[in-house]
């Protein structure tokens, strides 16, 4: 019994949750520095509106300077004690997205180094190189976006929701008409995002793909019209590369500025409130903090939006890799012979049909020699290594 749970516990590495789980020491550091960080961030409005009265209070001979002083002291103390708390958060946001990024590599190189020669040459050299580099670079990307925008955005929105509706849940549920058309943006922009994001790995493949039969192109001359082929790869890749930001950049002002024009109902109606005739008596004080609290929702609306597009692009790289992410065989030990005198005498060689490369050649190593082979180019040195293997 206790082995069957043993293996139910075991470390999954095509699945998502195994790394979040040997990572709790750290998530469980985000979680408490998070949630003091997204808490303490509800001061900020509540604090500028009692600056903001204050200040009305003093032009009016009601209030003295020291008052406003001492709001802008705990003001400031109160902003320094939240930026701790997100000093620690981000620090170790950024570690569990490295531990997470070094432990998605060590298995993918784990299983590319136990493939057959055979099936490495059909998957090709570039399409390796990206897959080992930027799918997992994206993947620890979109974990970490992901990770740190579950407190700046949905801890953070939750608490300025929950201050709107206790100044006025009327005009809060009118705030709350447009933020979410940018979580359907977000949604219908799904497809193209990621059709863009596969087009751009692809063509980033196709780009590493020049490293591939290099010594081969050179020793047939045939550099110039790889060159050719290049240049046309790296155009390909840089139009992919501008479509693909194009999605992930250009959308979130525009959630942005959708979220926003809830503004125009606060103007109205919260002015209303501030004249006495609206569905709630308000002062200066109130105003500003529902102003300033349904700007910072806005704003983390908009992000929250962003979010699902950087998620979206990482679930392409996720797909790409994820057939290779599983648990690497057991090697054998590898048995190291000792080290032999190595004698080479009248050593030839030539392709089938060919002239030989060379002929002739004799030489004799210790163990612990070096041999230095040089000459110009395509003239055997290659072929001279792969004659010992």
């Amino acid at each position: 019994m206790k082995s069957k749970q043993k293996r139910g516990r075991a470390f999954q590495p095509d699945s998502i949750a195994a790394y979040f789980r040997l990572e709790w020491l750290p998530l469980t550091l985000i979680t408490l520095s998070g949630l003091a960080y997204n808490v303490g961030l509800l001061a900020g409005p509540w604090f500028e509106g009692r600056l903001a009265q204050c200040l009305a209070d003093i032009l009016g001979g009601n209030e003295t300077a020291a008052a406003m002083t001492a709001l802008a002291a705990g003001y400031i103390l109160v902003t320094l004690l939240v930026q701790a708390a997100r000093f620690i958060k981000r620090f170790y946001v950024r570690r569990f997205a490295n531990n997470i990024n070094r432990r998605m590599k060590g298995v993918l190189y784990a299983n590319l180094v136990r493939q057959s020669r055979g099936a490495l040459e059909k998957q090709g050299a570039g399409e390796l190189m990206t897959k080992a580099i930027s799918d997992v670079d994206d993947c620890a990307e979109g974990i970490r976006k992901f990770t740190t925008e579950v407190f700046d955005t949905g801890v953070a929105l939750a608490g300025y929701i929950v201050m709107l509706f206790a100044y006025d849940r009327h005009l809060a549920l009118l705030c709350m008409i447009f933020p979410p058309i940018s979580y359907i943006c977000a949604e219908k922009m799904k497809k193209p995002v990621q059709r863009a994001g596969a087009a751009y790995k692809k063509a980033a493949a196709a780009l590493s793909d020049r490293a591939k039969n290099a010594v081969t192109y050179r020793i047939y001359g045939c550099e110039d019209a790889q060159e050719t082929r290049y240049e046309a790869a790296l155009d390909g890749y840089e139009q992919a590369a501008v479509r693909a930001n194009v999605w992930q950049a250009a959308l979130p002002p525009l959630y942005l500025a959708a979220s926003n024009l809830s503004v125009l109902f606060i103007l109205w109606f919260g002015a209303k409130n501030v004249l006495g005739t609206g569905w709630r008596a308000w002062d200066i004080a109130a105003f500003t903090t529902f102003l300033s609290c349904f700007m910072k929702t806005a704003v983390k609306s908009s992000k929250a939006a962003k979010l699902f597009n950087a998620v979206q692009r990482a679930e392409v790289s996720w797909k790409r890799i994820k057939p290779m992410m599983k648990t690497p065989r057991a090697l054998e030990p590898l048995a190291v012979p000792a080290a032999q005198r190595v004698e080479v005498s009248g050593l030839s060689f030539c392709y089938d049909g060919g002239a030989p490369i060379f002929e002739d050649v004799s030489f004799s190593a210790q163990p612990g020699d070096i041999i230095g082979v040089t000459g110009p180019v395509a003239c055997g040195k290659s072929t001279l290594g792969r004659v010992f293997l």
